[in-house]
């Protein structure tokens, strides 16, 4: 997509989101960008709302399936809220359930204030991921296995061959490293045959270290729409060995296990197919071909064999 392009996408989406939250009687009069980037987020003021609207899909990916997301997403951080963990909550002014208006999937969340140090992505401590998993782990509902790897990651790899960033190569090793990965981390009774009787239990699905927002009340995680069942080992992928050995240390005292150096190795290999599978949003997302860039230099220069 052209930069234009992709502006008009975000003024769709706003405008879509300004219609969705005034059928809803809430009071909109200006609508501003917070972010975006895989999703826009706007400011409704002077209602103190954000609306998050996704815009970059995997290939294939039906409007049922992100609303299904969505759904989980807005279920779990209000879960959460309830039970005292500092996470964005579904607005209370509108229902907990995503809107459709205009081809784009919506949801309201409660605004939080940052405060001048926040920045997308800024990592936090790994502790904090520890807390998260405290409190995940008492979640009561239904979700899917590992849904980053075995959601759309299938179809994004076949599609990633079309992506001018591979080589031939690289497209045979990717296809070998996820043929390799996907019988394994199929479901839980396949990851367990292979592992053991492991820990498996509802993560945050998404790095929840790089999803916190920095508010005059502390720390705020956010950016559940990945929220699945897995090992905690998935949420800490690509982190390293120091930030690895931070979260050990903080489950010490928390009714947590420490982590296993065979799933560490098994869920950063899942990671790094997945990132360069995501070489296939790049023409939805043109910013991610800089980010990715390292990523799968890294990926090249890393031992093609898998010991899982």
């Amino acid at each position: 997509m052209t930069p234009e392009e992709i502006a008009r996408r975000t003024e769709l989406a706003c405008e879509a989101a300004f219609t969705a939250a005034s059928d809803l009687d809430l009071e909109v009069t200006d609508t501003e960008v917070l972010h975006e980037a895989f999703s826009v987020v706007v400011r409704l003021s002077p209602t103190p709302v954000v609306a998050r609207i996704p815009v970059v899909h995997p290939p294939g990916t039906t409007a049922e399936q992100v609303e299904e997301r969505q759904c989980r997403e807005l279920d779990v951080a209000g879960w959460l809220h309830e039970h005292g963990v500092p996470t964005t909550r579904p607005s209370p002014l509108v229902p907990p359930e995503p809107v459709r208006q205009d081809g784009f999937a919506i949801t309201f969340w409660e605004l939080v204030e940052t405060t001048p140090d926040h920045q997308a992505y800024r990592a936090a401590d790994p502790e904090v991921a520890a807390a998260l998993h405290l409190a995940l782990a008492a979640y009561p509902g239904e979700l899917p296995f590992l849904a980053p790897f075995n959601g759309a990651l299938a179809a994004m790899v076949e599609a990633a061959e079309g992506s001018p960033l591979l080589s031939a190569q690289d497209v045979d090793r990717l296809h070998a490293q996820w043929h390799a990965l996907a019988p394994v981390l199929a479901d839980e009774d396949a990851f367990q045959a292979r592992f053991g009787p492991t820990t498996v239990q509802p993560i945050q699905g998404d790095t929840p270290v790089h999803n916190v927002i920095r508010s005059p009340r502390g720390l705020v995680f956010a950016d559940f729409e990945d929220v699945c069942r897995g090992p905690v080992e998935w949420d800490l992928a690509g982190l390293g060995a120091e930030a690895v050995a931070a979260y050990d240390e903080a489950v010490e005292n928390l009714d947590l296990r420490r982590t296993d150096p065979r799933l560490v190795e098994a869920m950063d290999a899942a990671r790094r197919v997945q990132a360069v599978a995501s070489l296939c949003l790049v023409p939805q997302l043109p910013l991610l071909e800089q980010g990715l860039a390292p990523l799968v230099q890294q990926w090249r220069e890393q031992d093609v064999t898998l010991r899982i």
